[in-house]
Formats: C-alpha cells, sequence, structure tokens
C-alpha cells in the first residue's frame, strides 16, 4: 500500500533516511531531526512531501518530494529527493509503486516532469529507472553549495 505521509511516520521516514544514508557510503552526512522532518512535512507551509510504502503495517520505503519548476515548460514538477525501500522488500515492487504514485501526482496536476538524481555507482537503481523508461541526463552535472562555501558566498 502506497500513502501519503502522516505525522506519526516521521520517526521511520528519519530511519529510513539513515539506512539511506548508510548504503550511500555517507552516514556522517544526515543532520537532520524528527523536528525538522516534521517542520518540513506538516509545518503551517510544508515545503516537502512524503509517501510511505506499507508491507503489512510496516514501513517498506518512502518516497520524499518537493515542487521544482521548469522556466522551459511554464509548470511545476516534482523532484524526488529520496527514495528508498528497505533492503528485505526490494524486488516486491514497492518502488515502482512510489514513483507510479508520483508519477500520477505529476499527470492529475500538470506537473510536467519527475525528476530525481542516482550515484552513478548505484547500477541497481539506474537499471531499474531504465527500466521506467527514465533517460539519464547526462550532458547535466549538479552543483552544490553548502556549509562555509555556502555562508563565505552569503558574505556572512
Amino acid at each position: 500500500m502506497i500513502r501519503p505521509a502522516t505525522p506519526g511516520d516521521v520517526p521511520e521516514i528519519l530511519a529510513m533516511v539513515r539506512e539511506l544514508a548508510d548504503y550511500e557510503n555517507a552516514p556522517q552526512e544526515v543532520r537532520s531531526t524528527e523536528a525538522q522532518l516534521h517542520q518540513a512535512l506538516f509545518g503551517e507551509r510544508p515545503a516537502a512531501f512524503a509517501h510511505v510504502a506499507e508491507h503489512d503495517g510496516r514501513a517498506a520505503g518512502f518516497a520524499l518530494w518537493f515542487l521544482n519548476f521548469s522556466t522551459w515548460r511554464g509548470k511545476h514538477g516534482i523532484y524526488l529527493e529520496d527514495l528508498f525501500v528497505r533492503p528485505r522488500y526490494r524486488g516486491e515492487g514497492y518502488g515502482r509503486a512510489l514513483l507510479a504514485e508520483l508519477a500520477a501526482i505529476c499527470v492529475e496536476r500538470g506537473y510536467q516532469r519527475l525528476e530525481w538524481s542516482v550515484l552513478d555507482w548505484n547500477e541497481p537503481a539506474i537499471g531499474f529507472y531504465k527500466s521506467l523508461g527514465a533517460i539519464p541526463m547526462d550532458e547535466w552535472t549538479v552543483y552544490r553549495l553548502t556549509d562555509e562555501p555556502l555562508r563565505a558566498l552569503a558574505g556572512r
């Protein structure tokens, strides 16, 4: 079953974020707290959204996403920040079902794109995404500012 996340899901979502970071060999990068995640998902003006895949009442996976905008298309889209299915539930269709739910939201709301990033070494995920018809945007390189470089650019 795929359903929108509820406030009670925040501890499990954060646990899965940590599991994802472990899988991506970056557990030290997770700084989120339950309070921050709760505010982002369920605060007065939510900036992010999540769906949970359930298996026998337990969280098997999640998708966390937010809206982006294409100036070329003049429409919103969805940027999938995280898609994670716990290892014991992989291969059972939960990842596909989560992506299908986001695709349905795009179609229903007139959004033009569903986009995400994947680590170049994650061959299982890349193969899965390609099997759905997703195409890599190989000509694009993601850039990021965080921590001190971000503060330096801001002049603070």
